[in-house]
């Protein structure tokens, strides 16, 4: 038996429990994990309180992040005690996720974990850390160095902000954080931040174009923010997007875009290729700081997951939750 939080839909409604399972309730997959941390992202959180439509079957097991140790595989480019880390590829909404002590999953899906890390770490980077890392990997295609100006990010006391702040800042650039929690302004100082900025000031509709301010962005807020941010991007500025915590409609208009030439560039990490995938791991293990990842960090039990989904929604959770298994 192994222990997992399983989500169910039925006659009583929709309903997240910490249950006893089989293994032989796993999907059946060509490689099995033994999992030792998950983390809870936004989007787990949606999953289990079911604020949002994140689950596409029923029963689910939650949680779109797990690092371990595989236990049996029949795929060709892992074997038995080899640590590997996985995010997205739809586990958690439409295949069992992390968040279970045991996990089946496809090869494919998974990355080898780098020997800078530990699953602990692992977990504390999770999707979130990831996603930073694809946005900035974004941001330097698009010609966007330090050099260029300030780079803002959003929602910078989360898990996506967090980390953004802590790698940008280790890279060079001069970060600007924008937060709604303002007693956060130490915590994102010692991650890097060079400026605050009240997230009240974005989230209200402005003029077509503002003061140019920066030269690139990393949005997790989506809606007005988002709007908000581009409007005051330098001329060929760029702004990663990959979050709608503050909303899915996107209010705004095209002058940032045909007047400043600002480029929206749109991070998806759970479908990202592989390629990509160990690219964004091997620069996390190269740029980021080991000691300000344990100051963005707090670990929980699995049997406190369904409790803190609920304050993370509500927004008392700041940067990152690891899950021990």
């Amino acid at each position: 038996m192994f222990r997992a939080i399983l989500i169910e839909k039925d006659a009583d409604g929709y309903h997240a429990a910490l249950r006893s399972l089989e293994p032989a309730r796993l999907p059946d997959c060509d490689v099995r994990v033994r999992v030792e941390y998950s983390s809870l992202n936004y989007k787990d959180a949606l999953a289990i309180t079911g604020r949002g439509p994140v689950v596409r079957s029923f029963p689910m097991v939650p949680g779109i992040d797990l690092a371990g140790i595989v236990t049996e595989s029949g795929h060709p480019d892992y074997r038995a005690g080899d640590r590997v880390v996985l995010n997205g590829w739809g586990v958690g909404e439409s295949h069992w996720g992390g968040l279970a002590q045991q996990a089946a999953v496809r090869g494919d899906w998974l990355v080898p974990l780098p020997d800078a890390f530990t699953t602990r770490q692992a977990m504390a980077i999770g999707t979130a850390g990831y996603t930073a890392m694809l946005c900035i990997m974004a941001l330097e295609r698009h010609g966007i160095s330090p050099a260029s100006g300030d780079i803002v990010v959003t929602g910078a006391s989360g898990g996506v902000g967090s980390v953004a702040v802590s790698l940008l800042s280790r890279l060079g650039y001069r970060v600007v954080a924008v937060t709604g929690r303002p007693e956060e302004e130490d915590y994102l100082r010692s991650l890097g931040a060079a400026e605050i900025v009240g997230r009240d000031s974005l989230s209200h509709p402005g003029r077509p174009l503002e003061r140019a301010r920066w030269a690139g962005a990393v949005d997790v807020a989506g809606g007005q923010i988002l709007a908000s941010v581009c409007a005051a991007m330098q001329y060929r500025g760029v702004v990663t997007a990959c979050g709608l915590a503050g909303g899915m409609a996107f209010p705004a208009t095209v002058a940032p875009f045909i007047l400043r030439g600002v480029t929206l560039v749109g991070v998806d990490s759970v479908m990202c290729p592989r390629a990509e995938r160990v690219e964004a791991w091997r620069r996390l293990a190269q740029d980021l700081n080991p000691t300000e990842l344990e100051t963005m960090t707090q670990e929980i039990a699995l049997s406190d997951v369904i409790p803190a989904a609920r304050d993370l929604l509500e927004g008392r959770i700041r940067g990152r939750i690891v899950v021990a298994l």
